[in-house]
């Protein structure tokens, strides 16, 4: 994917199979992979270069790829535009999901109607660096291969890469993006105003997906949000609040239902990043309940039974300056 991504081949297919990641398989994975773009590309008219691969589920173990090799030849005729064929694609990538992550949205772009539409899969190995986590958006707006790719790779950092379910970061991450143009608007070749509006949509989808991909973390019970305000920098704020959401003994703490807010502070200190202790506060939110905890650097008197009725809730934010 990267070569062809790289030569700049232009991309008209995706062709995926769940339950092993072909990960850690030698030159054989490599030959299966490409195996797999072979025979899609011959079954729909295209080349070889035209056709993405992606695998996941197992590592370490060979493809079946004649089993997989006869399940193409048998279902690319099945191909559809309708949403149920959306909804069953979404279902087909799943591993140890427990629910199908799908989101679509429209927008309007030079007075054209454009619409914005992603699947993923992902429950565990979810620490994103760019598990397994999958994410495939699909767009009919007219935008160049530059401008697409610029606003993807923004949006990833601040969705897909800020998440984190139980720290391992997985072999085969991938987030894919295409647009073919159907919608018909002015091509967007600079950041323009119709550029901020498709970034804006694009950024809901992700950060849709990455959210519905952390509720289905294999084991959790809670939904986390780490807000930072006042950094030095947006770097610093990203790196502080990825300290916070990656700690264990945070979630330990949260899992128990346990204010310590200690936990917090500390995982924001071992970042090595400089902050003023004197002029942090955390509070935490949940249900319309809030409470603070820290208050520029003073600890505050707040009730326990309050606070444990806010770590009870499923949705809890955690907000800090």
């Amino acid at each position: 994917d990267q070569k062809i991504l790289n030569e700049k081949f232009p991309v008209q297919a995706i062709i995926i199979n769940s339950g092993n990641a072909n990960a850690c398989t030698g030159e054989i994975g490599m030959e299966h992979a490409r195996k797999m773009a072979q025979v899609t590309s011959e079954c729909m008219g295209l080349k070889e270069r035209e056709v993405l691969v992606s695998s996941t589920g197992i590592i370490g173990v060979p493809l079946p790829i004649k089993k997989i090799e006869e399940a193409i030849r048998k279902n690319y005729t099945k191909l559809g535009r309708t949403k149920k064929d959306g909804d069953l694609a979404a279902e087909a990538i799943m591993t140890t999901d427990t629910f199908s992550k799908m989101i679509a949205v429209e927008l309007e772009l030079d007075k054209r109607k454009v619409t914005i539409g992603g699947i993923a899969k992902g429950s565990g190995m979810i620490h994103p660096n760019m598990g397994t986590m999958l994410a495939y958006i699909t767009t009919d707006a007219n935008i160049s291969r530059e401008m697409l790719d610029r606003a993807l790779k923004s949006s990833v950092t601040d969705s897909y890469n800020m998440i984190s379910v139980d720290g391992d970061t997985s072999t085969n991450d991938s987030v894919i993006v295409m647009a073919n143009g159907l919608a018909g608007n002015a091509e967007i070749i600079e950041e323009n105003g119709d550029y901020k509006k498709f970034i804006d949509a694009l950024h809901f989808v992700n950060m849709n997906l990455a959210k519905q991909i952390i509720k289905d973390g294999e084991g959790a019970g809670k939904f986390i949000a780490v807000t930072v305000d006042g950094a030095k920098t947006k770097q610093d704020a990203r790196l502080l609040a990825k300290s916070v959401v990656s700690s264990n003994l945070v979630k330990a703490a949260f899992f128990g239902e346990d204010a310590n807010w200690g936990r917090i502070i500390c995982a924001m200190g071992y970042t090595g990043i400089e902050f003023d202790i004197n002029k942090a506060s955390i509070g935490i939110v949940s249900d319309k309940l809030k409470i603070d905890l820290l208050k520029d650097g003073n600890p505050l008197d707040f009730k326990e039974k309050q606070a444990r009725r806010i770590l009870m809730a499923k949705e809890i934010d955690v907000n800090i300056s």
